[in-house]
């Protein structure tokens, strides 16, 4: 965790040991705690919901296109599926442009991001272009690649990964007809990419990277990877294959670099979640293979294998509570 004690968040459980501390006087504390708790006032509430309405609205419009298009798609001439299309994404470049760097505008960017995809789709279809499935999706990425740099939108970014991980899918199994551990360990590696760029340019202060979902979101896209190989290995070592010892390896790899992240970097009790699920995951299929190997399905080990969860929940529950006191206190 980061040695700045300016950088810790203020829980509750840090204010009291700077009130033990003589730090803070009775009076200091009962202002900072309520500060610390605080319900968000109505301007936050006010934007939080402005955002959610937002993009909620951004993904309805944008499903109905696409149902538009599949309940019309045999009475639409082709010029006409095209048109349309074509005119939804210039009116929503152009309202991108007109409304600049605002969360308005950067949803009417990524809203004709989307629609290129359909775009590809009825060009394809229109006149049988013969290409693969992969080929919309790594193209699709290609051609909003410009816009995904230009916009400083993590959802923009987000999409493009998501685009590149279905390319690659698609592409494994259609023409490379690789085996499915293989690409998962490809698809963790190319995520696990991106995740350290993303944190990379955070700590060097670039404004729109300051916030951390996306990181989140991108440590679990690492880590489910890798977790579904080394749960192979861990179920069924019989067919597990190099892979997945491989996948095992790089989730320990990982998940100590979270730990690390966190006591150094960065307090970020998320990743140690990740961590703790990670491991309860792994020890409860053992511990499950092993008792069910030995006594067939018998009532008991349904029994021993509740009290098992309980156990590594309430082991969990202590330890995120230990690290959230910070290093000190642990």
């Amino acid at each position: 965790m980061s040695q700045d004690l300016l950088d810790l968040a203020a829980t509750p459980e840090r204010l009291r040991a700077l009130a033990d501390a003589g730090v803070l006087t009775p009076q200091s504390l009962e202002h900072a705690l309520r500060l610390a708790v605080a319900t968000p006032g109505r301007p936050a509430w006010r934007r939080f919901l402005s955002a959610v309405l937002l993009g909620f609205g951004s993904l309805l419009v944008l499903s109905g296109v696409i149902y538009f298009f599949a309940y019309n798609w045999a009475a639409l001439h082709r010029f006409g599926k095209m048109g349309l299309l074509l005119a939804a994404i210039l009116a929503s470049c152009i309202a991108a442009w007109r409304l600049g760097e605002t969360l308005a505008g950067q949803f009417a960017l990524l809203f004709s991001a989307v629609l290129v995809g359909p775009l590809l789709a009825v060009y394809g279809q229109a006149y049988q272009t013969g290409a693969d499935p992969y080929e919309l999706f790594l193209g699709w990425g290609l051609l909003i690649l410009p816009w995904v740099a230009l916009a400083r939108f993590s959802p923009l970014w987000l999409l493009l990964l998501l685009l590149v991980n279905t390319g690659l899918c698609l592409f494994w199994f259609q023409v490379a007809d690789g085996k499915g551990t293989t690409l998962m360990l490809v698809l963790a590696l190319v995520n696990c990419g991106a995740w350290v760029v993303h944190e990379v340019l955070a700590m060097r202060g670039v404004p729109w990277l300051t916030g951390r979902w996306m990181p989140r979101v991108l440590a679990m896209m690492t880590m489910a990877p890798l977790l579904g190989l080394a749960e192979l290995l861990v179920a069924v070592p019989r067919e597990a294959d190099t892979a997945s010892g491989v996948g095992l390896g790089l989730l320990v790899l990982v998940m100590a670099a979270a730990y690390v992240f966190h006591r150094q970097v960065r307090s970020e009790l998320f990743l140690l979640t990740l961590d703790a699920v990670s491991v309860m995951t792994l020890v409860t299929t053992l511990v499950g293979r092993v008792l069910f190997k030995a006594s067939r399905f018998d009532a008991g080990v349904f029994f021993v294998m509740a009290l098992l969860v309980i156990g590594e929940v309430g082991l969990t529950v202590w330890w995120l509570r230990a690290e959230a006191r910070g290093p000190e206190e642990a």
